[in-house]
């Protein structure tokens, strides 16, 4: 079965130096029948102004992923890591038994990242940090495994029963993912069309799958793609 979800619909937060859209339930934004799906919990769309950031706070037992569309995402926290995440990179951060951070935009332009949590599979683990660069070549034409359990294929490891793909699709540029039909899946659409089963999707939308044998990616043009396979 595949529901999809249209860009319009996720919940939506003007902050002034924050945009954001929400997948699903986060903040002021609640809506009972989008809590998540399997252990994907959050997924927002995020565009950060030049000069402003996200101050130091705090998380607990979450696996959080930034991955960066335009701009660049200065990163700060108490394992004494100092980082930037320009696009291409994926960047995973364990919070287990706590840790602080910040993350700032002191790029001359506005920023444009995603932000996803996934429950991680152990509570109160050490806090970790990972950051990989995943060149375009990599993910053009296919889905490129950008994180996993395992670090399997030079992957970002996360804590947490969840691999996530990337992909950049046109054409007649295609992808076909084995999915066990125990198991869920969530296609997100970053930018352009793709079809997802033969499903047309556009910017901002995302597929929802469940109790399919395959994922097949097809129709694109100039298509961004994030697909996550994820615990029940």
């Amino acid at each position: 079965m595949l529901t999809v979800r249209k860009s319009l619909d996720r919940g939506y937060a003007d902050h002034g130096w924050l945009k954001s859209r929400h997948s699903f339930s986060f903040a002021e934004y609640y809506d009972p029948k989008h809590m998540g799906w399997g252990n994907l919990r959050v997924i927002n769309e995020d565009r950060i102004a030049t000069g402003t950031g996200f101050g130091t706070h705090g998380h607990r037992d979450m696996e959080i992923i930034s991955y960066v569309l335009s701009g660049e995402l200065a990163h700060k926290d108490t394992m004494g890591n100092s980082t930037v995440i320009p696009p291409g990179d994926v960047q995973r951060m364990s919070a287990g038994s706590g840790v602080q951070h910040s993350e700032f935009n002191h790029a001359a332009t506005e920023t444009h990242f995603f932000q996803i949590w996934i429950e991680p599979g152990a509570k109160s683990i050490a806090p970790g940090y990972e950051q990989k660069r995943f060149a375009t070549a990599e993910k053009r034409g296919r889905l490129r495994l950008v994180a996993s359990p395992d670090g399997a294929n030079g992957s970002v490891t996360i804590h947490a029963d969840a691999s996530l793909y990337a992909g950049l699709f046109d054409g007649v540029e295609s992808a076909a993912l084995t999915l066990n039909p125990q198991r869920k899946c969530y296609v997100h659409l970053v930018r352009g069309e793709v079809r997802a089963n033969g499903v047309s999707l556009a910017a901002g939308d995302a597929a929802l799958i469940e109790g399919e044998t395959q994922l097949t990616l097809d129709g694109a043009r100039e298509a961004e793609v994030l697909v996550f396979e994820l615990a029940p």
